[in-house]
């Protein structure tokens, strides 16, 4: 059964498969499914289900890729619509939208077969779609071929849906002035270095190395501890353990990474040196996608820079950064040309939904700039081996 828009069908079995099937296309598009109840919006931020959280707490609903799983008999009570969208990740920027894409087609399954088709189609600028909803009506279920699109992508989505996002403002205010600077003097072996602030590393002999460290208090986390170098002569090298443009160690050795952990209560590490030819080491962290909401406040983030007796922590302390900043730029060590190194706190935080990773304009350390990152695997099905959608896609 081909539908139309608007169009609406009953249905009369629990477990479902929506496949939103669309050809191959530069377009970088995510799914996303929101569980809202009467008043449209969602009760609280497990009912919005993501690449960051693919499958809701209840096992109801499960984000597959570009397909959603539905349990219908699991749904919460106080779920009474399930929408399915979909949005271009950094549409604005890139000037792109849905009306590049043709012949995507949202398809629904049942536990044998296909019991409809809805083609997607007549979009121009929208950026952000909600694909088809699933409803309560009367004590049964219902699908209602949607196809609504409008502007704003993933941001104005979960506003609309009740899920607060600074960066959804069209047009944000410039950013406040930065803190004035103090220079910390070190009168005792461990310190805290809030944002705006800045110490000096004391000077050691045998050029022992600086050891950096991500922590965090929160159990079963991951976070990847990554370098960007500044070299004097403008040339940038990323160090770390995720990306295929990421290496363990620079040329000349000064700055190595100790490589990927994923043990819980244990750290990554990054071992830093003093060089000539280096300006600067721009230190981050990557929150891998299954930390899930307000990840690096919430689960105690932060970096230890031990130097000899030396213990400076830089904390994730912001409580005004979104829900969706993936990296945070903790901090700067600057090389000084006389055997010196000045730690410098920035806690600096990625745009809405960003994968793109710190980086270089002229001397100072930019959010998002930089290529895009490797994210983490997106979360699957618990039981792909049994799960409807292996049944009917093999």
């Amino acid at each position: 059964m081909q539908l139309g828009k608007g169009q609406k069908i009953p249905l009369n079995e629990n477990n479902l498969v929506i496949k939103f099937d669309r050809p191959t296309t530069a377009l970088e598009i995510d799914t996303a499914a929101f569980l809202t109840g009467a008043n449209g919006k969602v009760a609280g931020d497990e009912d919005f289900v993501f690449y960051g959280n693919a499958r809701h707490n209840s096992g109801s609903v499960i984000l597959s890729g570009d397909a959603l799983e539905i349990d219908l008999s699991k749904v919460p009570r106080h779920v009474e619509k399930i929408s399915l969208t979909a949005t271009i990740y950094d549409a604005e920027k890139r000037r792109q939208n849905f009306g590049m894409l043709r012949g995507a087609v949202l398809k629904i399954f049942g536990t044998r077969s296909e019991i409809a088709t809805f083609p997607l189609e007549n979009f121009t600028v929208e950026n952000a779609i909600v694909l088809g909803e699933v409803y309560r009506y009367k004590g049964s279920w219902k699908f209602n071929a949607t196809g609504a699109g409008f502007s704003g992508g993933l941001a104005a989505l979960c506003n609309d849906f009740g899920i607060e996002v600074n960066d959804a403002q069209p047009a944000p205010p410039p950013p406040p002035p930065e803190p004035k600077k103090e220079v910390i003097e070190q009168k005792s072996e461990k310190i805290s270095l809030k944002k705006g602030e800045k110490i000096s590393l004391t000077k050691k002999s045998d050029n022992t190395p600086i050891i950096i460290e991500n922590g965090w208090t929160a159990k079963g986390k991951d976070y990847d501890l990554k370098a960007l170098v500044r070299y004097r002569d403008g040339k940038l090298i990323y160090v770390g353990a995720a990306n295929e443009d990421e290496v363990l160690s620079t040329p000349e050795g000064a700055v190595r990474h100790g490589g990927d952990i994923k043990s819980p209560g244990e750290m990554e590490k990054i071992l830093i040196k003093w060089h000539p030819d280096i300006a600067s080491v721009a230190v981050s962290s990557y929150s891998a996608l299954e930390n899930g909401w307000g990840s690096f406040k919430k689960y105690g983030v932060f970096v230890r820079i031990t130097n000899g007796k030396q213990i400076i922590e830089i904390p994730a302390a912001s409580t005004s950064n979104n829900s969706f900043s993936y990296t945070l730029c903790f901090g700067e060590i600057l090389f000084g040309k006389d055997k010196t190194m000045e730690v410098s706190a920035l806690e600096m935080y990625s745009s809405f939904s960003s994968e793109r990773r710190i980086g270089y304009d002229g001397d100072k350390v930019k959010m998002d700039i930089g290529p895009v990152g490797k994210p983490k695997s997106k979360p699957e099905s618990n039981d792909s081996s049994g799960s409807l959608w292996s049944k009917i896609f093999g």
